[in-house]
């Protein structure tokens, strides 16, 4: 090669650099409450301030089957991976969240929840948190897949693959559906038998040691719920106008709960 080429060959992998600048420095694991795993990199979350989870009325059991599972695993115990499956909007990933820090307040340092949004990453942040002297809630929000090869890679993933996953990291899963199976089987990658589909994902849901069932509210629940966010913020609350916002949405659920009482808190002028 000439030095005219690979003075060319040098311009060319500096211009390239300087387009696709290197990703930036991890945050420190030990630091933060919360982190965010994006594209290999983790980072703190910004203002971590779940909701108090006793103000998640009507989930006890859930609240107190998640709440001990975590304190074991900060506590470096044998904790379970958990799936909390129901209907939308009814507090499973608020109660992830409200867990997680109030668990944090007793074992102060002791755990920190991480969000993921590409299960791919899984195998690289395991062996990021591997080393590290803290437990480790891995939260996947929403859980869906687009095929059937999807499921099969969690589910190597929750059996520990070739690789062991750490002890004191675990997964917490939200999902619409209890058997993480899609609304469509026709979508599914050309399985020649869908019940090879089905068996697949029925065995994804398996692999979760504590599942967690959320299911729609009644009324009185869902006025429970308003009552205990109106009370926590001193704003008060017609019944009458919180069940016409809610027919109005066609749905009772703590996220209505918690809309209704934002727009309750601006029409009065106050701030949550």
């Amino acid at each position: 090669m000439t030095d005219l080429a690979a003075h060319t060959l040098e311009r060319i992998a500096a211009a390239l650099e300087r387009l696709a600048p290197p990703p930036p420095p991890s945050a420190d694991p030990l630091a933060h409450p919360a982190y965010l795993w994006r594209a290999g990199v983790l980072h703190a979350a910004r203002g971590f301030a779940p909701v108090p989870v006793s103000l998640l009325q009507g989930l006890d059991r859930q609240r107190d089957a998640l709440v001990a599972n975590l304190e074991r695993l900060a506590d470096g115990h044998a904790a379970q991976d958990v799936l909390l499956w129901g209907a939308r909007g009814t507090g499973k990933s608020a109660l992830v969240k409200a867990a997680v820090a109030a668990v944090q307040e007793e074992r102060p340092g002791r755990l920190a929840l991480v969000s993921v949004d590409a299960l791919d990453s899984l195998p690289d942040l395991f062996a990021m948190l591997e080393p590290v002297d803290r437990a480790f809630a891995i939260f996947i929000d929403d859980l869906g897949f687009d095929g059937a090869s999807e499921a099969r890679t969690l589910r190597s993933l929750l059996d520990g693959g070739a690789e062991a996953r750490p002890a004191h990291v675990r997964l917490l899963v939200t999902s619409n559906r209890r058997h993480l199976l899609p609304r469509d089987l026709a979508e599914q990658d050309s399985a020649i038998n869908p019940r090879d589909v089905v068996d697949d994902q029925l065995a994804l849901s398996d692999r979760f040691g504590l599942s967690l069932g959320f299911h729609t509210l009644d009324q009185d629940g869902y006025l429970a719920i308003v009552a205990a966010y109106a009370e926590r913020y001193g704003l008060p609350f017609d019944g009458a106008e919180a069940i016409n916002w809610a027919t109005r949405r066609g749905s009772r659920s703590g996220r209505v709960a918690w809309q209704y009482v934002v727009d309750l808190a601006g029409r009065m002028g106050r701030s949550l």
